[in-house]
C-alpha cells in the first residue's frame, strides 16, 4: 500500500483522502523502524503491539523459510509441524547464529540475523540505562545465568591457553554465596573452585577482602583463572566488593567475572560493576532476562568493558540456538523504550523503604526483627527464631507460606547441610558455616507493587500468629 501505485488502485475503492491518512499511518512505521536501525538504541517510548508484530513479521518474510518461491533441500529447513508454534515464534523459526558464531548472520535467515543484531545493541542501551554505562558491548545468551557463567569462564581458559603447554590455571575464587547454579557453574567447566568464606559485619556477611587475596598469594597468580563475585544475593549477604576485587584482579593479572543475576534493577549495584569496570578488571558481567527484563525464563546478557572478550564468548557458544530468548526481550524492549524500562527501574526504587517498613513492622509485631544488612537494596531478612519457640525449627513456616499462596520467600535454618558436585558446606543457605539464628528472606524485586507488598506482608502477618500458635508462643 505504501507505493504510489497501490494508493492509486486503492483508492477505485476507497476515498482517496482515507487512503492517503492510511499511507501516512504506515509511513509512521516505517520511520520508526528508521530511527531503530540508524540509532541502535532503545526508542524513547514504547511501541504499540500493531507495530511490534508488523516488524516482526517483516523480518519472518526475510527468513528463506517464508520465502513464496522457496524450494528447501537441506536438513534444517525451519519446518514447522504445528501452526501454534510457528505463531508462537512469529514464523521465525531458524533460531540465531551459526556453529562458528552464535552472532554470526546466517545466509537463510536474514530477518532473524537482524532481529539479533538489533537485540544485542537495544540490550546493550538497556544496560547503559540501568546504569552500567561503561559496558562497550553485550550479547544475549539462550541460556541462563549459570550456563552463561560457565561460557565466560571456559572463554577466559581457552584464552589463557598456551599451544603444547599444560593449563596451570585451574582455580577460581569464589566469595561464598549459596546459589547452587553459580557454584556448579565452576564444577562444570572443569575448574576448581576454592571458596573464600564471608565476613560478619554485624548481621550482614561480606567479602573478606584480605582472606581473598591471601588465597591468591598461597595458590599463586599464575595458577588463578578468576576471581567470580557476586553482586545481587539473598540477605543477610550484601553485595561484593567488586570494586576492590578488580582492582586485585589487575594487581595479579587474573580474571574477574561478576555474577550480576538480577543486580541491573539496583542502581547500587549497577554502580558497582561501572565503577568495577573502570577501575579494575573484570572479562564479564552476566545478567538474567527474566529477572532484570520481565520476559519468561531461558536467558542472560553478558557484557563487558572488552567488547572483543564479549564476542569471543559468542564464539565458544556450540552451534546455532534457539531465538525465543532474544525475541522475547526483543519485543519486550521495543515494548517498553526507554522510558518504560526507566519508570520501572524508578518504581522499584521508590519501593524499597515501604517494603522494608512494613516488613520490619509485621517482624517487631511477633518479637522478631529486620536485620541490618545494608549492602543489599533487593533482598531483605527478618529472624525468626522466637516463632520457632522451643522446636527451634523454621522449616515448616516456609511449606505454611506456600500453601497460603505466598512464594518466592527463604526460610533459613544456618544449621542446613548440602553436598555439591562433591563438595560439602555447613549451613547452606546462610553463606557461612554457623549463621547466629533462623531468618526469612523476601525480595523487592522489580514489576512488584505496593499492593503486591501489602498482600504479601499481610499473609505473612496471619502466618506468624499461626506459626507462633502452633510452636506455643504466645
Amino acid at each position: 500500500m505504501q507505493s504510489d501505485r497501490n494508493q492509486e488502485l486503492a483508492a477505485g475503492f476507497v476515498d482517496g483522502a482515507y487512503i492517503r491518512q492510511g499511507a501516512d499511518a504506515l509511513r509512521s512505521h516505517e520511520k520508526k523502524l528508521t530511527s531503530l536501525l540508524a540509532q541502535r538504541r532503545l526508542p524513547e517510548h514504547g511501541w504499540d503491539d500493531l507495530s511490534i508484530q508488523r516488524l516482526l513479521g517483516d523480518l519472518a518474510q526475510m527468513d528463506s523459510n517464508n520465502f513464496v518461491h522457496n524450494a528447501g533441500a537441506g536438513e534444517r529447513e525451519a519446518r514447522v509441524a504445528s501452526t501454534l508454534v510457528l505463531n508462537r515464534c512469529f514464523y521465525l523459526a531458524h533460531g540465531v547464529g551459526r556453529s562458528g558464531d552464535i552472532c554470526a548472520v546466517q545466509p537463510k535467515a536474514a530477518g532473524s540475523s537482524l532481529l539479533v543484531q538489533l537485540t544485542n545493541c537495544l540490550a546493550l542501551d538497556m544496560l547503559h540505562v540501568a546504569g552500567v554505562k561503561n559496558a562497550s558491548s553485550a550479547i544475549v545468551l539462550p541460556v541462563a545465568t549459570g550456563m552463561a557463567l560457565l561460557f565466560a569462564m571456559l572463554t577466559l581458559q581457552a584464552a589463557a591457553r598456551v599451544p603444547g603447554e599444560p593449563n596451570r590455571k585451574r582455580y577460581v575464587l569464589w566469595p561464598r554465596i549459596d546459589q547452587k547454579s553459580c557454584f556448579k557453574s565452576m564444577v562444570t567447566s572443569g575448574l576448581e573452585p576454592v571458596v573464600i568464606e564471608n565476613a560478619a559485619d554485624g548481621d550482614e556477611l561480606r567479602t573478606d577482602l584480605a582472606a581473598l587475596e591471601a588465597k591468591v598469594l598461597e595458590l599463586g597468580p599464575a595458577n588463578i583463572l578468576c576471581v567470580l563475585s557476586t553482586t545481587s544475593c539473598f540477605a543477610p549477604r550484601g553485595y561484593d566488593r567488586v570494586e576492590e576485587i578488580a582492582r586485585l584482579c589487575q594487581q595479579y593479572d587474573i580474571g574477574h567475572v561478576i555474577n550480576n543475576a538480577y543486580g541491573l534493577q539496583s542502581s547500587k549495584c549497577t554502580h558497582l560493576v561501572n565503577q568495577a569496570f573502570r577501575s579494575g578488571r573484570v572479562d564479564a558481567c552476566i545478567q538474567s532476562t527474566d529477572k532484570n527484563f520481565l520476559v519468561p525464563v531461558g536467558g542472560s546478557v553478558i557484557c563487558g568493558p572488552n567488547k572483543a572478550f564479549v564476542q569471543e564468548i559468542g564464539k565458544l557458544y556450540p552451534g546455532r540456538a534457539s531465538n525465543a530468548p532474544a525475541l522475547d526481550l526483543f519485543i519486550t524492549m521495543l515494548h517498553l523504550g526507554r522510558a518504560g524500562y526507566k519508570a520501572l527501574l524508578d518504581a522499584r526504587k521508590a519501593l524499597v523503604p515501604y517494603f522494608r517498613d512494613e516488613l520490619a513492622k509485621v517482624a517487631d509485631a511477633h518479637g522478631e526483627r529486620l536485620l541490618v544488612t545494608r549492602h543489599n537494596d533487593i533482598s531483605f531478612c527478618i529472624s525468626v527464631g522466637r516463632c520457632c519457640g522451643a522446636s527451634g525449627d523454621a522449616t515448616f513456616l516456609g511449606s505454611m507460606l506456600f500453601s497460603r499462596g505466598v512464594s518466592g520467600t527463604r526460610i533459613v535454618t544456618g544449621r542446613a547441610e548440602a553436598k555439591i558436585a562433591g563438595y560439602a558446606f555447613r549451613g547452606f543457605g546462610a553463606h557461612a558455616d554457623a549463621y547466629p539464628g533462623p531468618y526469612l528472606s523476601a525480595a523487592c524485586a522489580i514489576g512488584m507493587t505496593k499492593a503486591d507488598v501489602d498482600l504479601f506482608v499481610g499473609r505473612l502477618d496471619k502466618t506468624l500468629r499461626e506459626f507462633s500458635s502452633h510452636n506455643g508462643v504466645v
